[in-house]
Parts: C-alpha cells; sequence; structure tokens
C-alpha cells in the first residue's frame, strides 16, 4: 500500500472517531465518495492499525443502529415543514 493511502486512512479514522461522524460525514469533509470512506476504514484501517480499528467501528457500529431513527426523524422533519406550509 501507498504511504499516502495510509496517511489518508488514519486521518479519516481519527476525524470520524474525535467528530464520532458518520461515513457520509466524513466523504463530505475530505471530498471523497462514501464507498472509498468505507473500504479504508472497514478494509484496510485493520491492516494498518488495529487499535483504531476497534475505535472506529465502534462508532460505526453505533451509528449503525441509529440510522433508522435518524432516517424517521428526517422524514418527521420533512412532512411537518410541508404540512406548515401549506397551512394545516
Amino acid at each position: 500500500m501507498h504511504p499516502y493511502m495510509e496517511e489518508r486512512i488514519i486521518e479519516l479514522a481519527n476525524y470520524t472517531i474525535e467528530n464520532k461522524a458518520t461515513v457520509r460525514e466524513t466523504a463530505n469533509r475530505y471530498g471523497i465518495s462514501k464507498s472509498t470512506v468505507h473500504k479504508d476504514l472497514q478494509d484496510r484501517l485493520p491492516g494498518i492499525n488495529g487499535q483504531l480499528y476497534n475505535a472506529v467501528n465502534e462508532i460505526l457500529m453505533f451509528n449503525k443502529a441509529e440510522r433508522h431513527i435518524r432516517g424517521g426523524l428526517a422524514t418527521r422533519k420533512k412532512y411537518r415543514k410541508t404540512l406548515s406550509s401549506v397551512g394545516v
């Protein structure tokens, strides 16, 4: 693996841990795709730093467990905004 890739992977992991960020938030922050972030954090990071991987994986599993709640809240917000603009 190229040294610049290892640096990027560690930087992504540190950002995710410090901000308890989702894959999408991390991807937007660094201007790369969600697929790349996921591949880096799930597949490549364990070979570079196992301890860092464990910390990142804990955050990713938490986000995965809560994603249905976040989706529901986003939908609720969307429809409340729509109803308020209609005058209901």
